[in-house]
C-alpha cells in the first residue's frame, strides 16, 4: 500500500508542476478556448492540460519500477501498463491536435479507434465473463475486441462530454480511479494473490494525475485538459479495468469477500466498472444523443443542456454543481464496489442508502435551503 501511495503522491506532484509548463506552451501556441456563445467562460482559458496528466502519468509509472515490490512484480504488469500508456499518448496527441486546430468529429473518432485498436492489438481486451456457480463465458478474439473498442471509445466520449465545468472531469475520474483502485486491492488481498496488478497501478496512477490537475482547473481555471486530457483519463480508466480479465482467474473474480460467492455483482464487475464508475457522464451523453437527434441535430453538435447546466439552473453555484457531481461520482463509483466486496449485506445497503440520502439532499435541497448565489465568472467549457 505505502508503494502505490508513493505512485499515487508522484502523479500528483509531477501533474501540478508540469502544468506550469503546458500552460506556457498552450498561450504560444494559441491553444486557448475562446470565448464563443455556448461558452460562460468571460476570458480566454488555454488547454493543453492533458500533457501536464501524461507526464504525470509517465513519471508515476517509471518510478514505480524502482520500487522494492512493484520492480519484482509479475511482468506483464508493467508491459500492460506501458501498452495503456503509450495509447494514452496516442490519444493525447490527437487531442492536442484537436486543441489546436479544432479537429472534426470524425477525425476524432478514428484516433479513438485507433488508440482502442493499439490496445487490442497487444492483448489489452476482454477475455472472459465469469459465473456465479464456477462456469466461464470465454469470449473469442473478436469478441473481446470488439466490446473492449466499444467501452473504451464510449468510455472517452463520457469523460469528454461532461468535462464542462472547472474540475468536474478530473474530479469525477479521479473518484473513480480510487474506486477501483480499492476494488483491485481488495480482489488481490482477498485471494492472497499478488498486490501488484497492471489495474491497481494505474488506477493509482490515474488518481494522483487527477488530484494534481484540480489545483489549476478547479473554479476559477487557469488551464483546460481540453480534449487531449479528456480522451486521455477516458482510455486509462477504462482500459485499467479491461486488464482485470487477463490477471485474475475467473474463480478470484467471482469471489467477493473472505472468498464469499454469495453476490453475482461481481463476475460483471470488468465490464460494469467503467459504466458504474462513470454512469453520470455516461448518462448525460445519452440524454445529449437523443435530445440532440430528437431536435434534428448532429449528436455531435454542442448545446448548454448538460446535467452539469441544469444544476445551474436549479440554483446551484458553479462551484457547489461541480461538487454535486462529485457526490453523485462517488455514490455510484463506491456504492459498486461496496456492494461487490463486502459480506454483510445489511451493513452494506445502510450504507449506501445513507450516501444516497445525503446526496440527494444536497442535489435538490440545498437551492431551496440557501438564497442563490449572484452569477459568478465561471471558466466553462463544452
Amino acid at each position: 500500500m505505502r508503494e502505490y501511495l508513493l505512485v499515487f503522491l508522484v502523479a500528483a506532484a509531477a501533474t501540478y508542476l508540469l502544468t506550469v509548463i503546458a500552460r506556457e506552451i498552450a498561450l504560444r501556441t494559441g491553444a486557448v478556448a475562446k470565448v464563443r456563445d455556448r461558452d460562460v467562460h468571460a476570458v480566454p482559458i488555454p488547454y493543453l492540460g492533458g500533457l501536464a496528466m501524461l507526464g504525470g502519468l509517465v513519471a508515476a509509472y517509471v518510478v514505480a519500477r524502482q520500487l522494492p515490490f512493484l520492480s519484482t512484480s509479475q511482468p506483464f504488469v508493467f508491459r500492460d501498463a506501458g501498452i495503456v500508456l503509450i495509447a494514452g499518448a496516442l490519444i493525447c496527441a490527437v487531442g492536442v491536435l484537436d486543441d489546436l486546430f479544432e479537429l472534426d468529429a470524425l477525425t476524432k473518432l478514428g484516433g479513438q479507434v485507433l488508440a482502442a485498436g493499439f490496445l487490442i492489438a497487444f492483448g489489452i481486451q476482454y477475455v472472459f465473463f465469469p459465473g456465479s456457480d464456477g462456469t466461464q463465458f470465454v469470449l473469442d478474439g473478436s469478441q473481446g475486441a470488439l466490446l473492449t473498442g466499444f467501452v473504451v471509445v464510449a468510455t472517452v466520449n463520457a469523460v469528454n462530454f461532461v468535462d464542462g465545468l472547472d474540475g468536474l472531469a478530473a474530479g469525477v475520474v479521479g473518484i473513480g480511479a480510487l474506486a477501483y483502485f480499492v476494488f483491485c486491492y481488495s480482489l488481490a488481498d482477498f485471494n492472497n494473490v499478488s498486490l501488484a496488478t497492471t489495474g491497481a497501478l494505474l488506477s493509482a496512477s490515474l488518481a494522483g494525475a487527477c488530484i494534481g490537475f484540480l489545483p489549476h482547473n478547479f473554479h476559477q481555471a487557469r488551464l483546460f485538459m481540453g480534449d487531449s486530457g479528456s480522451m486521455l483519463i477516458g482510455l486509462v480508466l477504462s482500459a485499467s479495468t479491461v486488464t482485470l480479465t487477463g490477471q485474475f482467474t475467473p474463480s478470484q473474480i467471482t469471489a467477493g469477500a473472505a472468498g464469499s460467492q454469495a453476490s453475482f455483482l461481481p463476475t460483471l464487475l470488468p465490464l460494469l466498472l467503467p459504466v458504474s464508475i462513470l454512469i453520470v457522464p455516461i448518462l448525460d451523453l445519452v440524454l445529449a444523443v437523443v435530445r440532440r437527434t430528437r431536435a434534428g441535430r448532429s449528436p455531435f453538435a454542442p448545446d448548454k443542456q448538460h446535467l452539469h447546466h441544469r444544476l445551474l439552473e436549479i440554483g446551484h453555484s458553479h462551484r457547489r454543481a461541480v461538487l454535486i457531481m462529485y457526490l453523485w461520482a462517488a455514490l455510484v463509483a463506491f456504492g459498486t464496489v461496496l456492494m461487490s466486496l463486502a459480506s454483510d449485506e445489511s451493513w452494506m445497503w445502510a450504507t449506501v442508502a445513507a450516501m444516497a440520502a445525503v446526496t440527494v439532499a444536497a442535489t435538490f435541497l440545498l437551492p431551496r435551503l440557501r438564497r442563490p448565489e449572484l452569477p459568478d465568472q465561471p471558466g466553462m467549457q463544452i
